[in-house]
């Protein structure tokens, strides 16, 4: 049975099988994409109760 996923990039489903070279995305276009946002910091990882910087409190 094969499994299919969604492209990260434009949600089109792909079939994960190692034929596949840009799994899991569908092209090399959408994986360049993911790249370049990256690259961009467009991807964020929220932080929740950071450490104060004690340069800044006093």
């Amino acid at each position: 049975m094969a499994t299919f996923v969604d492209c990260p990039t434009c949600k089109n489903k792909v079939e994960w099988k190692e034929a596949n070279r840009w799994r899991p995305f569908c092209s090399e276009r959408c994986k360049q994409i993911d790249l370049g946002a990256w690259a961009e910091e467009k991807y964020t990882i929220p932080a929740v109760n950071l450490p104060e910087d004690p340069d800044l409190t006093q």
